[in-house]
């Protein structure tokens, strides 16, 4: 975990002063095109069951951006949908890692309601910080197209892609390594 930890942070800060300008400009290009502050902002469920706000870029117009119930109801725009599609609204994410609140690899940080209500052994996902990528992210990553041909997309994620996700994320906890996440990474640089 120490090495994953000294990883962690010292990517972030090798990486920031070369993509904060994307990031930038991105939240620019946000601000303008959703006529709402680019940097969006949502509460998530962290390690040991402990909320922190995550950074995103903007890429919708209203309030919900994340919100798997409003995904048909609230406007992606045509910049945010090229923003979301390359992953690039995630890039602001390099500051949560900076602060210690996520990993490069890990589960990925769900709104209450989820990862803060489970019981049992699957609390045991709630042991690492939560990820930008990770095994669940990587299989679902088309996830938003799989919920929008769903004629009621919360259902279908509460019964079918939550469960899912938990078994694979508790998989992924306790066979964790820091080859492993390298393998992650670099599956996601080039699957995305």
């Amino acid at each position: 975990m120490a090495v994953k930890n000294l990883f962690d942070f010292l990517m972030a800060l090798l990486l920031l002063p070369f993509l904060f300008p994307i990031i930038f400009i991105l939240i620019v290009l946000s601000t303008v095109d959703t006529a709402q502050f680019g940097l969006f902002t949502q509460t998530r469920i962290g390690k040991d069951g402990k909320p922190f706000l995550i950074f995103k870029v903007r890429t919708m117009k209203g309030d919900q951006e994340s919100d798997i119930t409003t995904l048909k109801t609230h406007k992606i725009t045509a910049i945010g949908n090229f923003i979301r599609k390359t992953k690039l609204d995630e890039l602001p994410q390099l500051f949560n890692v900076l602060f210690g609140q996520m990993s490069f690899v890990g589960p990925r940080p769900d709104v209450p309601g989820y990862a803060d209500q489970l019981k049992g052994d699957d609390r045991l996902m709630l042991k690492v910080r939560p990820g930008i990528t990770g095994p669940a992210q990587l299989k679902f990553r088309n996830e938003e197209e799989i919920l929008n041909l769903q004629d009621d997309p919360k259902k279908y994620n509460d019964e079918v892609l939550w469960p899912e996700k938990v078994k694979i994320n508790l998989d992924y906890v306790k066979n964790r390594s820091f080859g492993l996440d390298l393998k992650y990474i670099a599956d996601t640089i080039f699957k995305f």
